[in-house]
């Protein structure tokens, strides 16, 4: 990894840990395209919720993936999600779709379907990806990869506030929950459980500002940036 080569940069872990926001100002930082694959698993829950699809059933979700076209395109320095045609952007950015997108995870079929279309996007370098499988299945040979993560009560209050700045009249102590329910869901599940990968530097923002968090990846970039040039030389 030279200090011109556009590389992959991974950053996994839990809901509301604030991989959004930390991966989208590091590839700000670095020149890099932005990709939320969260933000596809939430278009296709959202669909399915749209279509009444139980996310348990496997041949509706099989029919889905064949018959809907989900696009992550950057228009302004934004990303915006696009199901059909259809910008869901905002439309998916609500705890039920959060909670909708952890369930259809778990099928075969989703996963392969936005396995492809993740890797597609990541193939040339240039990224920072975040997700919660990103590091150990859709690019185990990153060349940099974090674990970001926080305690449920902060990860809680973040998701509380974020709502409540948006005008929704939310509880706390429900937005937490939430978060529990969805940690034992992601990391329980069979199919790509949520988990650290060995090789990812692990970061607990609870006690960081947003600033402090991108100042700490970015030097662990280029700290890994040093490694590899001193070893290729």
């Amino acid at each position: 990894m030279t200090a011109t080569r556009r590389i992959v940069i991974a950053i996994d872990g839990p809901s509301g840990a604030g991989k959004s926001t930390i991966a989208r100002m590091l590839a700000g930082r670095l020149g890099y395209t932005y990709i939320d694959t969260g933000a596809l698993y939430r278009a296709l829950g959202w669909k399915a919720k749209e279509k009444g699809i139980d996310p348990s059933d496997e041949a509706a979700l099989e029919d889905l993936c064949g018959s809907v076209e989900v696009v992550l395109s950057h228009a302004d320095g934004a990303q915006r999600v696009s199901v059909s045609g259809r910008d869901v952007t905002d439309l998916i950015r609500t705890p039920e779709m959060g909670m909708m997108a952890s369930a259809v995870s778990k099928s075969p079929t989703v996963r392969a379907r936005l396995l492809s279309i993740q890797r597609a996007m990541g193939e040339r370098g240039g990224v920072v990806m975040d997700g919660r499988d990103i590091g150990t299945v859709v690019f185990p040979h990153a060349e940099v990869k974090f674990f970001l993560d926080a305690t449920p009560e902060e990860r809680g209050r973040r998701r509380w506030k974020e709502l409540r700045d948006k005008g929704s009249n939310v509880d706390l102590d429900a937005i937490t929950d939430e978060i529990r329910k969805r940690d034992a869901q992601d990391s329980g599940r069979e199919l790509a459980p949520l988990r650290k990968a060995a090789d990812a530097v692990y970061v607990d923002s609870s006690m960081m500002t947003i600033d402090d968090v991108v100042n700490e990846l970015m030097a662990q970039v280029e700290n890994k940036r040093l490694q590899r040039a001193k070893s290729e030389v």
